[in-house]
């Protein structure tokens, strides 16, 4: 995580963000972001970019929050044979793609993702790389539409996409088919894929694939430049990878022919494990170097099929070690979801990973978001990256075993966000990173106390944001992700937007922000939500205008940085004057000391500053003698805290008109 910290660090450690340059591209949408214009559906009152205002006249979308009646979307079904030898970094693959066009519109040209030409020299990124990350990119081998040959042209413009016209525009709600075969040299530098060591290799983003069309943007034609995510359609896939006898794959989806790969011993072991809380070894170091698990002196042909999920990816090696359990994920049918973990032998934090997983799909699964696991299983696989895919994670091994545990956790979690609800995570990662990060903090609240994860949280996901001199960090959380980079997009992503959701939870309470939640997650499953959708309904489902909320964590420029004005004596006790310097709606405690020597807490939602975003006062009822006052953000930190105190005699003097005896100090 990329800082701060996001799971997709991958050029130091965890805890360091990857500094470079902070640039805002001009197409940078945050004139109209700063200027609040008011949407044509007025009863909402966000802004709305032009596009997003069409898909509501055209109902694919509706202002309620709901798909509309005219929703739409695209899938295909991926027919994929890859070959790999290692240690030959080549990988060969082959593919039938059938794609269905349900949009009302025929479309002359389809867009293809090639991400590995991310690769090659030249392509654009958003980060520097070392000779051991560049190859030539994907060759096209062949390329035929329905059965017909047809010349692959690669535009030089581009890298990670590429335009092809159709002989023939495929017409609404028509199929066509298309073949590729292509081959690609595996990165020596691992990350989110590539060679983790000469005989384990990491397989993503590794098969040509139709790019999404979608009805609010059209074609889907953002450059991946390593530091923004993805955008896919949900698809069926059908993949077998073909390595050599003695190798193990994992991967995406079900494999459907473990008694022809594995030996009896091994196979028994794999098959107990979808009934087994305890940890089993399916395949130890050993017992891989031996040649005792897997059948064949050949190559092995490994099948996986996954509906309806929008990506997928594969590991394998010939000598991790395998473990696996299973954990009761859906109370009401009984279903089990496997869990798997893949790595090195002398990786002592993996030797405990498969029971990581099973907490945290249990978790996740019964608490926050509790929605069950929606997958049949899951593998974390050591490789370096911090990186969520379809029931798989390339995770790094850290000596810090609750660290371990939470980049498990974190990447997990990403199973609902982006995966669950198709989220468009180079435009609006917060979608999905935001929520990771707020699922993270749940679980490790649960796990290791409030006091521990709030210290933790600051540390990693607020402080960048607080203590940040740049006017970047400040730039608008609806600010399209592919316009800005570097500090200023982890911040949006992660912590900010984390925040941002942690506050409305706090706002609605536990119970209302759930079926909101629900609601969201329910309309929006295996579909294409935009913020939007996320904004309308929530204000839907709590039958509340919390536009003044939504302006200004999304929408703003503001900042948390709240101070204490004044502090007044009142018939029934205190009144305590708040002022809200930075702009920002946030939560916040007022602990109040007595000079009896007792203290009290009292927590305030952002509900304060809705009807005066600049000022408000806390009414104390109290008889007592007040001696200080001071302001505790907890997650939310203050980016000033030298006005967050108030002491009694620096403010008050002797009065003789106090309502109860003795002197005030």
């Amino acid at each position: 995580m990329r800082i701060y910290l996001t799971m997709k660090d991958r050029v130091s450690t965890f805890f360091l963000f990857l500094l470079g340059i902070l640039t805002v591209l001009p197409i940078l949408a945050a004139q109209p972001v700063f200027g609040q214009s008011e949407s044509t559906t007025s009863s909402q009152g966000l802004y709305e970019p032009r596009n997003v205002k069409a898909a509501y006249a055209a109902g694919t979308r509706s202002t309620d929050g709901k798909p509309g009646p005219n929703y739409w979307e695209n899938h295909a079904r991926y027919y994929i044979t890859i070959t790999a030898k290692p240690p030959n970094r080549l990988i060969k693959g082959s593919e039938t793609i059938v794609y269905r066009n349900d949009s009302p519109d025929s479309l002359k040209s389809l867009v293809f993702k090639l991400f590995m030409n991310v690769h090659k020299p030249g392509a654009p990124r958003a980060e520097g790389v070392s000779e051991k990350f560049l190859s030539t990119g994907v060759h096209i081998d062949s390329f035929a539409v329905n059965d017909k040959a047809q010349v692959w042209k690669e535009n030089p413009r581009f890298f990670t996409w590429q335009p092809v016209k159709l002989p023939e525009p495929l017409a609404p709600h028509d199929s066509i088919q298309l073949a590729f075969n292509w081959h690609y040299t595996l990165a020596q530098k691992p990350g989110r894929e590539g060679e983790i060591d000469s005989t384990t290799f990491y397989i993503a983003y590794f098969y040509p694939r139709v790019a999404v069309y979608d009805d609010y943007e059209g074609w889907d034609t953002m450059s991946f430049t390593l530091g923004h995510e993805f955008y896919s359609d949900f698809n069926d896939y059908d993949v077998t990878v073909r390595v050599p006898a003695g190798y193990v794959v994992w991967g995406t989806g079900t494999l459907k022919n473990p008694a022809d790969l594995l030996k009896a011993r091994p196979l028994a072991r794999y098959r107990g494990s979808f009934l087994s809380d305890s940890t089993i070894h399916v395949a130890t170091q050993a017992e891989m170097e031996a040649g005792d698990i897997t059948t064949g002196n050949g190559m092995n042909a490994w099948h996986f099929t996954a509906h309806y999920v929008p990506d997928v990816a594969f590991g394998f090696s010939n000598h991790y070690d395998w473990d696996a359990a299973s954990v009761l994920v859906d109370d009401a049918t009984g279903r089990r979801a496997s869990v798997q973990a893949a790595y090195d032998d002398t990786s002592a934090d993996f030797h405990h990973m498969v029971q990581f997983g099973r907490h945290a799909l249990d978790w996740f699964s019964h608490h926050w978001p509790d929605v069950p696991y929606p997958y049949v299983k899951t593998t974390e696989f050591q490789g370096g990256a911090g990186m969520e895919y379809p029931m798989m994670a390339n995770d790094a091994s850290y000596k810090n075993m609750a660290f371990a545990r939470l980049v498990a956790e974190h990447e997990i979690s990403h199973t609902y966000m982006p995966f669950y609800m198709g989220i468009n995570e180079t435009r609006y990662g917060f979608m999905d990173e935001g929520w990771a990060t707020t699922f993270e903090y749940l679980i490790n609240v649960s796990d290791m106390g409030k006091p521990y994860e709030t210290h933790l949280y600051q540390r990693f996901r607020v402080n960048r944001w607080a203590h940040s001199k740049s006017p970047l960090v400040d730039i608008p959380i609806i600010t399209p992700g592919d316009a800005i980079t570097g500090e200023a997009l982890g911040i949006n992503e992660y912590g900010k937007a984390s925040l941002g959701y942690l506050a409305m939870k706090d706002l609605l309470g536990d119970a209302m922000f759930k079926k909101c939640l629900h609601a969201y997650m329910s309309r929006w499953n295996g579909k294409h939500p935009n913020p939007w959708d996320f904004f309308y309904t929530f204000d839907d489902v709590s039958g509340q205008n919390l536009n003044w909320f939504w302006k200004n964590w999304f929408f703003s420029d503001n900042y948390i940085d709240l101070g204490i004005d004044k502090v007044s004596t009142t018939a029934d006790g205190y009144s305590v004057a708040l002022k809200n310097i930075g702009g920002m709606d946030a939560p916040v405690n007022v602990v109040l000391d007595f000079k009896d020597g007792s203290t009290k807490t009292v927590h305030e939602t952002p509900a304060i500053w809705k009807a005066n975003q600049k000022n408000t006062s806390i009414a104390i009822s109290t008889n007592k003698v007040l001696k200080s006052v001071h302001l505790d953000g907890e997650i939310w930190v203050d980016a000033n805290p030298s006005n967050n105190n108030w002491i009694a005699k620096q403010v008050l003097a002797k009065s003789s008109h106090s309502t109860r005896s003795g002197t005030r100090h």
